[in-house]
């Protein structure tokens, strides 16, 4: 999940789970950043819950009050459904505490590690390891999926070279990232916009560049999965771009 701005906020590399995020935020008076699409799934430290927060296909408002500290774990698009034992497509556009999803009794052990830790990302960190480490990984496909649709590739030309048919690869979307092959890659493009506006790569370069038809393009697709235009969503981002929930 992209947040924008990012107010007292930080992050560093998962020390236990390759390609993970672990971060934390607090949120800020006023602090109206959205919450962007981007393939991910989170496990958030939230008023001592665990919660999932599945894949996302639209922006949404911050809703919790100023004040509110939350940290997470951010994995890479695709990873989370192995560690958690559940669908993506099952926590689309969801929030749900993990003691709905595991036994109340499992989660209540990691919840204690967290809690006894002096800093929550580095609780999240610990157990998200141990998830990892009793769980076997990710189909390693996923990975070369979301790679070739950063770059840009076409679902047909994706699903041909990983020798994939394309019904199978959407099967296997819809598990892994909540949704199918077209709507991961209309993501994945809108992160690449957002980072080379985030440089100052003038927006109409900035949708040449990631792979839009044309400015007016990129604008209809910003409008649609951020509920804003790009113009306030780069104004909202500087000075700093970061992640969160």
């Amino acid at each position: 999940m992209q947040i924008h701005p990012p107010p007292r906020y930080r992050e560093r590399r998962s020390r236990t789970v390759s390609g993970a995020t672990v971060w934390t935020r607090t949120i800020g008076p006023a602090d109206d950043a959205p919450v962007l699409p981007d393939g991910c799934m989170d496990l958030l430290w939230l008023g001592g819950r665990l919660v999932v927060a599945g894949p996302d296909t639209r922006g949404y408002p911050t809703t919790a009050p100023p004040g509110t500290r939350i940290a997470g774990i951010r994995f890479f698009p695709g990873t989370a459904p192995a560690l958690l034992g559940v669908p993506a497509r099952e926590l689309l556009d969801r929030r749900a505490d993990l003691d709905q999803l595991w036994r109340p009794a499992r989660v209540r052990a990691l919840a204690g590690i967290v809690a006894a830790s002096a800093d929550p990302m580095a609780g999240l960190d610990r157990i998200a390891g141990r998830i990892a480490a009793e769980t076997d990984p990710a189909d390693p496909v996923l990975g070369a999926v979301v790679r070739r649709l950063s770059e840009g590739s076409a679902v047909a030309a994706v699903a041909e070279s990983l020798g994939l048919g394309e019904r199978r690869l959407h099967r296997m979307s819809l598990s892994a990232f909540g949704y199918g092959p077209k709507t991961l890659a209309r993501v994945l493009r809108l992160q690449r916009a957002l980072a080379l506006a985030r440089v100052g790569i003038p927006l109409a370069e900035t949708a040449f560049r990631a792979g839009y038809a044309d400015q007016a393009h990129l604008a209809r697709d910003v409008r649609e999965l951020a509920g804003t235009s790009p113009a306030r969503l780069i104004a909202r981002d500087r000075p700093a771009q970061v992640s969160g929930a």
